[in-house]
């Protein structure tokens, strides 16, 4: 196998894909409740999303961020439009995102330290890997970034000090199962930043784009930060990242303070615009929401299945037995597509295109394993 060793692969090949449906090699046909890590968040090959991507290629991919294109200009526009924002920088990935998000708040307090979370993940590279603090990631690669602070989620609003240049937290953790942070500490935390004039950043990699119910998650929790990082489901499938900057930090980068060479391309713009257009719409993150309530609903009912959380179409589930095993079953039995985050923690994101008749289906599947 000439591919580097980096992931633990199911040995299933797909081949195409149409909305909720994934089909390997062999043409069988699988249920997706993954959306490749809410990614996919309007399912496998979006005919807007397909047009757009087809149109733009034919015009114009690449030009280098030495200049400008409509689409880039656009979408960024609208995501300012769309948020607290007034300016945003473009990356390809959350990792990238969230390391241009530490490098803007150091730039705003000089030397200070960044507050994270207990079993947060914000990403693999180095700044993002420094700011993930769990063992089993960060040992191979000691020594790490300084100047982090891991501490439970519930005492962040008190280690925020004078020496704090942020917390980076995000709003509901993803990676290590699905926790959602009670509104009235994100309301502790946003108070503390204020007193200690520390910036609070928002990482919305997985919670970004719609998955929750809202077009960002903040917006239903009643706090609003100075940044927030994007990813995933905003490229339609295609790798885009960004750092949706806010009022208080929109003079702190300059030109030559960060970059990167394919970041915003013009094809990817459209993809992302494509993927707002359907969306950013009410009657859209109404059924997001009712649709994650029904999901919820039913995984509380099914037998091994000791409790359910979430918020949205992001939802995770508490198992009786392991729930590793259980994953692997699910896809090479019933041909359903979740993943385990933990010893006994499912995670379901489903494109948020799912049907309550696919949401009936994946209950069904995940029943008939016993």
């Amino acid at each position: 196998m000439t591919l580097a060793p980096t992931y633990a692969r199911y040995d299933v090949t797909f081949a195409s894909g149409s909305g909720c449906v994934l089909v390997d090699d062999r043409g069988v046909e699988y249920l997706d409740f993954l959306s490749g890590i809410a990614v996919n968040n309007l399912g496998h090959c979006h005919p807007a999303v397909v047009e757009a991507i087809q149109d733009q290629a034919g015009r114009l991919m690449h030009v280098s961020n030495l200049f400008y294109t409509a689409a880039n200009v656009s979408l960024a526009a609208r995501l300012v439009e769309r948020s607290f924002g007034t300016s945003v920088f473009f990356c390809n990935s959350g990792a990238e995102a969230n390391e241009a998000a530490i490098k803007l708040v150091r730039k705003a307090r000089p030397r200070g330290d960044v507050i994270v979370a207990h079993d947060a993940f914000h990403g693999r590279t180095y700044g993002a890997l420094s700011a993930t603090p769990q063992e089993a990631k960060q040992a191979p690669f000691a020594p790490l970034v300084p100047g982090f602070v891991a501490v439970p989620a519930a005492s962040i609003p008190d280690a925020v000090g004078p020496e704090t240049a942020a917390v980076l937290i995000e709003p509901i953790q993803g990676e290590s199962g699905v926790n959602v942070m009670p509104e009235a500490l994100l309301a502790d935390i946003r108070r503390a930043c204020d007193a200690a004039g520390a910036a609070l950043v928002f990482d919305e990699v997985q919670t970004g784009v719609g998955r929750t119910g809202s077009l960002w998650a903040y917006e239903q929790l009643g706090v609003v930060p100075d940044a927030m990082t994007l990813a995933k489901g905003l490229g339609g499938g295609l790798p885009i990242g960004a750092l949706v900057i806010g009022p208080r930090l929109q003079d702190v980068f300059a030109p030559g303070d960060h970059g990167s060479t394919f970041a915003g391309g013009p094809v990817v713009s459209r993809a992302a615009l494509a993927v707002l257009d359907v969306i950013d719409d009410d009657a859209f993150l109404r059924g997001v929401r009712a649709r994650g309530e029904r999901l919820l609903e039913g995984l509380r009912e099914l037998p091994g299945v000791v409790s359910a959380r979430g918020r949205g179409l992001m939802v995770a589930a508490e198992v009786a037995g392991p729930a590793p095993e259980l994953a692997r079953r699910a896809l090479l039995e019933q041909r359903l597509i979740v993943n385990a985050t933990g010893a006994t923690t499912l995670r379901f994101l489903p494109p948020l295109i799912v049907s309550d008749e696919q949401i009936d289906d994946a209950l069904s599947r995940l029943g008939a394993l016993g």
